[in-house]
């Protein structure tokens, strides 16, 4: 984290990260050294997580030794604390004492915690004056106040991020203003930043006319009229993500299943619902604000094609969105409570996660193209956009049972993508030949999902008294090969 801070252009300006590891060794006591240090900052931030760490001869922890002395000196705190199951009691027992004094954040992944820190010192920047201009969403809009958002909105926020990521705040008139600060939209003058608006706002488009989402439906594979189907989608990020992905589904080919027993239909699309909303999440969160253009959102007979005003951040290139890459949100204040809302599952996987969702419905793997604008494509199944049949809708025939269909209705997963993996592993091939074969990012997800479930019956390993060694690769088994001489 102290290295994250140092080479970023903006918080290396005006933040020197100390840590006592690296110290010079000094004629006096570890403890006085850090409390020392603690007592001379100007931030203190504190990372808490499972362990409660080394007790000294009273039973307390240098961390907590910390907390406390940058409580006595009124030092600014800012403190993230690490998801988890269970925690040591005296961790627990910090983590209450420091709830009572300050609104601390929650993170799971490294880029979480980034993400998380990056917020609260712009956040802090802002507050002491020393930043006038940053981030788009992070800026404080002039013009407004607390009284231009609507309390029904952070309302129905506060109980999907109590639902979503169990977000520790309850909604109560009272609470706005806490709430807001916890998520670092708010001053205590009750001046918001662009990202309260776009999130909050009682009239977003008052303040940001582009920032509408534009859908548009062609007969053909061009954009040509006459128009099929035509909306322009105002609102709050929110509001204009579920229109739009709601004109997305209600315009394409969907097969209705039988009735659970919860009494809910199943619904398969030809698109994975998932794979859309994250492609206009995505859109609609990192786009560049500044822009007089709006999200554009064009289904062809063919394909869906999104486009988002803005380039990609510095160091993102389109190569690397199409395998494991870092998370750079563009407009990281308003990427966060998208993600405690449950709207993208988890932060910096998204394309990753639209990859996947599509290869494994057996369509063609999305392509990321950067022009003038960023534009996503996700490929309808042909040119008519008919669906092929839904493996879990298939005859439980016998017939059926000796197929790959039959395999992955047993196993509950696509049978496309294991006839794929049949096909293709006529010969010995390894993880990363299947992975790439199939289009798939992540090839331990895809080996959990996938291979795990047949091995032994319908494939095998070269070398299985040896399962982790790194020339391991993967071929049919006689059944496997059975398997694949009955096609559907």
């Amino acid at each position: 984290m102290a290295a994250y801070i140092r080479q970023d252009a903006v918080m290396g300006r005006f933040f020197e990260p100390f840590l006592f590891e690296e110290l010079p060794a000094k004629d006096v006591s570890a403890q006085q050294a850090y409390l020392t240090e603690v007592a001379d900052t100007e931030v203190y931030l504190g990372l808490f997580g499972v362990d409660y760490g080394y007790e000294d001869a009273e039973g307390i922890s240098p961390t907590e030794r910390e907390y406390d002395c940058a409580t006595e000196n009124h030092k600014y705190r800012i403190v993230l604390i690490k998801r988890a199951e269970d925690r040591h009691p005296k961790e627990k027992t910090l983590i209450r004492k420091a709830e009572q004094d300050v609104v601390r954040n929650m993170f799971g992944s490294l880029e979480e915690l980034k993400s998380g820190v990056y917020a609260a010192l712009v956040h802090y920047l802002v507050l002491r004056g020393y930043l006038h201009y940053g981030p788009f969403d992070a800026a404080l809009n002039m013009n407004a106040t607390i009284d231009d958002l609507d309390k029904e909105k952070i309302r129905w926020w506060t109980g999907m991020a109590r639902e979503k990521r169990n977000f520790p705040l309850t909604y109560s008139d009272e609470n706005v203003h806490r709430i807001l600060n916890s998520l670092h939209l708010i001053l205590d003058d009750g001046r918001v930043t662009n990202a309260a608006l776009l999130l909050f706002a009682k009239d977003p488009q008052k303040w940001f006319v582009s920032s509408t989402v534009k859908c548009v439906q062609f007969y053909g594979t061009k954009v040509q009229k006459p128009l099929a189907s035509q909306q322009i989608y105002g609102g709050s990020v929110f509001e204009v993500v579920d229109q739009a992905v709601s004109f997305v589904m209600s315009h394409i080919d969907a097969r209705v299943g039988e009735r659970t027993a919860s009494a809910q239909v199943d619904v398969a699309y030809e698109l994975p619902v998932q794979a859309v909303t994250e492609t206009i999440v995505n859109a609609v969160v990192h786009r560049d604000y500044l822009s007089t253009g709006s999200v554009q959102v064009m289904l062809f007979k063919d394909r869906l094609e999104v486009w988002n005003p803005g380039r990609l951040p510095k160091g993102m290139t389109v190569e690397k969105l199409n395998g494991e890459h870092a998370s750079l949100p563009v407009n990281p204040l308003l990427a966060n409570p998208v993600y405690l809302a449950g709207y993208i599952e988890q932060v910096g996987t998204g394309t990753n996660d639209v990859i996947d969702r599509c290869v494994e419905l057996g369509l063609r793997k999305p392509e990321f193209r950067q022009d003038e604008d960023f534009m996503v494509t996700l490929w309808r199944r042909d040119g008519s956009g008919t669906v092929q049949s839904d493996p879990e809708s298939l005859p439980n025939s016998k017939e059926s049972a000796r197929s790959w269909q039959g395999v992955g209705k047993e196993l509950g997963v696509d049978y496309r993508v294991l006839e794929r993996i049949g096909d293709f592993c006529q010969e010995a091939r390894s993880l990363s030949e299947i992975a790439e074969h199939l289009g798939l990012g992540d090839r331990y997800k895809m080996k959990k999902k996938y291979i795990d479930p047949i091995l032994g019956k319908y494939i095998e390993m070269t070398i299985p008294d040896a399962p982790n060694s790194k020339l391991q690769k993967y071929i049919l088994t006689d059944a496997g090969r059975e398997l694949g001489k009955i096609k559907h």
